[in-house]
């Protein structure tokens, strides 16, 4: 499995790889640009990530822009849903319209910070991404 782990905060971006690193391949993005780069560049080499744990404040590109344009990609490729990348957003915010509005834009997941690894596990087992 391919990983993108898009967290700002570099504590965190460790603690998901280290975790992460057990089930498949970890990239790691700093903020919501590198984040479009890295994901763009994947899907061209014909190797898209297969999750990603994307979180909602970074900055240049906060994370509910990067999720919109992930999903306009691969509907203007075509990719069918199964094929999409798992999406799980992770936000230490408890705002709910910022929740609702990441399910709208097509998460598969919402996961709250900090973040608790069997919640994680838990919902890679549900999106079938491990048994």
């Amino acid at each position: 499995m391919k990983i993108l782990i898009a967290e700002d905060d570099r504590l965190s971006r460790t603690f998901l790889t280290e975790f992460l690193q057990e089930y498949g391949q970890c990239d790691t993005a700093a903020n919501g640009l590198e984040t479009i780069d890295k994901y763009v560049e994947a899907f061209k080499a014909g190797e898209p990530y297969d999750m990603m744990c994307l979180d909602i404040m970074m900055p240049k590109v906060d994370g509910l822009m990067v999720l919109k344009l992930i999903r306009e990609l691969e509907s203007q490729h075509k990719v069918e849903a199964e094929k999409q990348a798992k999406i799980i957003m992770m936000t230490a915010i408890a705002d709910m319209d910022y929740v609702d509005q990441a399910f709208e834009l097509g998460c598969d997941a919402y996961a709250s910070k900090p973040i608790e690894m069997a919640q994680v596990q838990e919902v890679m087992m549900d999106l079938g991404l491990i048994s």
